[in-house]
């Protein structure tokens, strides 16, 4: 996959809507629109972020989709947006008990979004992902995954090589795995919203 200037530029545009809709949030406190969107840069900003960071920009994105869908309840962009940030939290939870709620959460915001606009295909890729995603957490955090990506060792280099020779493609191909699905989900939000046209 080739990356644009657009792609580059990216970043940029999402921390400027963020300022938009903080200043935009002020003037009028009942825009679900605004905050969708405000929510949407932060979630997508999160991605940059170290997993602390990135935690506490997904909590302050549900918040703001939250807050969308109190004015709007039946928004299926702002259910979508606010499914694929309990999704992301729950990646980012080690305890599967505590994941799984917010694989829960994300499975209902889908499902209402799906409700809402039956023809999107998108929304129900995302309701299919979701169902799935609990093993692939699961599997990610038995298998150590999880301290690979955060720059932690693990100490089954040492006592297991040949093992871990075998679970080196395995933590390859399931790494490739997230990098699609992420990536999927990424292209789909941008394609799906149209950016922000630069500034004047």
């Amino acid at each position: 996959m080739e990356l644009s200037p657009r792609d580059f530029d990216r970043p940029l545009l999402l921390k400027r809507t963020r300022k938009a809709s903080e200043v935009n949030y002020e003037e009028d406190l009942q825009d679900a629109e605004n905050l969708t969107k405000w929510g949407r840069a932060l979630l997508e900003l999160s991605q940059c972020q170290s997993p602390i960071g990135s935690k506490r920009m997904i909590d302050d994105a549900i918040s703001k989709l939250e807050e969308a869908l109190r004015i709007n309840p039946t928004k299926h962009d702002t259910l979508w947006c606010l499914g694929n940030a309990h999704k992301s939290q729950a990646f980012l939870t080690p305890d599967l008990n505590e994941a799984k709620n917010y694989f829960d959460k994300a499975y209902e915001c889908f499902k209402k979004a799906v409700d809402e606009d039956p023809g999107n295909e998108l929304y129900k890729k995302a309701l299919e992902i979701t169902i799935k995603a609990p093993e692939l957490h699961m599997e990610i955090y038995k298998n150590g995954y999880h301290q690979n990506s955060v720059g932690s060792s693990t100490s089954l280099n040492i006592k297991e090589p040949k093992r871990q020779k075998n679970s080196d493609l395995k933590y390859d191909i399931l790494g490739w795995i997230i990098v699609a699905v992420c990536t999927v989900a990424w292209m789909g939000m941008t394609k799906y919203f149209n950016p922000l046209p630069p500034p004047r």
